[in-house]
């Protein structure tokens, strides 16, 4: 039998990339991240033969419904979501691995059926499988979810081998270090800590990947990257959408645990970090923490603040009047849900020392975009500093995460023609346009990470714990001064005042990605 036939799946990975066989379990089968995402995810990981040869699909939810109405929720889902489009042959081998167990979250009984299903596979291919259980459901169901795996012996399945049992949990990863800490101790004593892989899809996005590429694969940037070349770090996480329909989980949420916890400081750690001793998770994973633990408390009074929050306000988007926060539907008349936040981190370290950081995050801005951007001290002595002909930049060198992957270097370039004037000018990379439109999405990159056991973009328990003790202390203050303090910017700019002034204190102003 040729070997494409006996393992349909398995042609394109590497040998030491390869996953051993796998029953990925989604817990919010029926949810949208299921349909969005997860359920393409693992539709182009077949087609790029990717998954082990012996795979299942299963999906988990309160509904109660036949194998063959999740497949066609599933193909449904691949066609209109995937990023490429359905081939019916892939579909014709994934389709019968793909099956559904109904059942409550808090059902003991059904956690049984399902470890009873697990075991039947087995048997049917004559050898051990890999569980994966995936999380995609409200927070609210988290803790019954693991508590439940770990009684049904779920989670301890063929513990300190290939197979053993793995975890991914989707954030919010706690609301405050508190919620965070009883999260953590909940897991923990289910799952040891390697079987445990909390995602943050940014992480999985290939300009984040590529930062530690360009840190230390070039040798012309590591050297520069410190406090004696660069001035200042500006990371932007803008949204154009307001709250939509989901203002009811925005009310709880607020930019602050929304983005700037989770994603953009992740892109603060990746950025700062020194370098790891190798590309082992761990070894990784270590030096993002060390960096967290270097960031100083923030300052939360006064003019000295590092901190800003804002609502927007009615504004104009794409030529269209948009409402401001507050009178979007279902938010809390007079609500203090903040839809921006910006923030000014000192890095106590030999290499950051008097570096400020600034971050911001806010819905309804002028465009959708995520960048890091890293700003160079001028050069000395410039002797082209001193006539109006020279029109000069400081050196910035940005990485663009979505919408179009890249980086770009602005240099000062000196202007054809017979008199000596320069101008800045860009030089841009696109993954796009180098690479192919078709980049593999976030999640089908961390899917097949967890099934092959490596945690390099996922996020360890005690970085979760550190980024929350750094920002608990906001939210605690902001939720004492209520409405004080709460700034407002028009819906299509760039932010408040606020977030301006926070700059402005070190002679910086933000620029506009």
């Amino acid at each position: 039998m040729p070997d494409h036939e006996r393992h349909p799946f398995l042609h394109g990975l590497s040998k030491h990339r390869g996953a051993p066989p796998t029953v990925v379990v989604i817990f919010g089968a029926s949810g949208d991240l299921t349909a969005r995402k997860l359920t393409p995810a693992i539709y182009n990981l077949a087609l790029d033969g990717l998954l082990p040869a012996d795979f299942f699909l299963i999906g988990y939810g309160r509904k109660p419904m036949p194998d063959a109405e999740f497949q066609q929720l599933s193909v449904d889902a691949i066609k209109e979501f995937s990023r490429r489009e359905l081939r019916d042959d892939v579909w014709a081998r994934l389709a019968p691995r793909t099956l559904y167990v109904s059942g409550g979250y808090d059902e003991p009984a059904a956690f049984t059926r399902l470890a009873q299903k697990i075991a039947e596979l087995e048997k049917q291919i004559g050898q051990d499988l890999q569980a994966l259980f995936y999380i995609s459901t409200p927070p609210s169901v988290f803790a019954p979810i693991i508590q439940n795996l770990g009684a049904a012996g779920l989670a301890a399945r063929h513990l300190g081998k290939p197979t053993q049992s793995k975890v991914i949990i989707e954030k919010p990863f706690g609301r405050d270090l508190a919620s965070a800490k009883a999260l953590n101790q909940e897991l923990t004593s289910v799952f040891e800590e390697s079987q445990v892989f909390r995602i943050d899809h940014y992480l999985g996005k290939e300009t984040v990947q590529d930062l530690l590429v360009q840190r230390f694969a070039n040798a012309i940037f590591e050297p520069l990257w410190n406090r004696n070349f660069v001035d200042h770090v500006q990371i932007t996480v803008a949204e154009e959408v307001g709250v939509e329909a989901r203002a009811g989980y925005y009310e709880q949420s607020g930019a602050l645990r929304d983005m700037i916890q989770n994603h953009t400081m992740q892109l603060v750690a990746l950025t700062a970090m020194e370098p790891p001793v190798s590309l082992d998770a761990e070894a990784i994973r270590d030096e993002k923490v060390k960096l967290l633990r270097a960031i100083q408390p923030l300052r939360l009074d006064g003019a000295a603040s590092d901190v800003a929050r804002a609502q927007y306000d009615d504004g104009i988007l794409g030529g269209k009047p948009v409402p401001g926060y507050l009178r979007e539907k279902d938010v809390t008349p007079g609500s203090t849900t903040e839809t921006f936040a910006a923030l000014r981190l000192s890095i106590n370290n030999w290499r950051w020392h008097g570096v400020p950081f600034y971050i911001r995050s806010g819905k309804r801005m002028a465009r959708r975009v995520t960048e890091i951007a890293i700003r160079f001290k001028r050069a000395p002595g410039n002797i082209f500093a001193d006539s109006d002909r020279f029109q000069l930049a400081a050196n910035t060198l940005a990485f663009q995460i979505q919408p179009d992957e890249g980086m770009s270097m602005i240099l000062n370039a000196k202007i054809p023609g017979l008199e000596t004037r320069t101008q800045p000018v860009k030089m841009n990379f696109k993954y796009a346009t180098t690479f192919g439109s078709n980049t593999p999405e976030a999640y089908e990159r961390l899917v097949l990470d967890a099934m092959i056991g490596d945690g390099t973009l996922f996020i360890r328990g005690d970085e979760t714990e550190r980024s929350w003790e750094l920002m608990t202390p906001i939210l605690e203050h902001w939720r004492e001064q209520k409405r004080a303090g709460l700034d407002s910017y028009t819906a299509g700019s760039w932010g408040p005042k606020s977030a301006d002034a926070l700059l402005a204190a070190n002679g910086h102003s933000w620029r506009e990605p």
